[in-house]
């Protein structure tokens, strides 16, 4: 253990990969919304629900997005 190296800061990819999951988070989105029209009301809440995270998800990722880009001008 002593001979660990400290893991570097990889933050020249943290845009493209926090894009990638508002993409993803995005789609399922989406999907969610054809899944419901075959849903019962119970799943329907769920998905309501999930859906509700999802987007608060994105608020924050693309709140991270802005502060990376911001970094990386420096």
């Amino acid at each position: 253990m002593a001979n660990e190296k400290p893991n570097p800061d990889k933050r020249a990819d943290n845009v493209d990969r926090l894009q990638e999951n508002v993409t993803n988070t995005i789609e399922n989105i989406e999907a969610s919304h054809n899944a419901m029209q075959f849903a019962t009301e119970e799943e329907k809440q769920d998905i309501e629900r999930k859906n509700k995270r999802r987007n608060q998800s994105l608020e924050s990722m693309r709140q991270e997005i802005k502060d990376e880009a911001r970094h990386q001008q420096y």
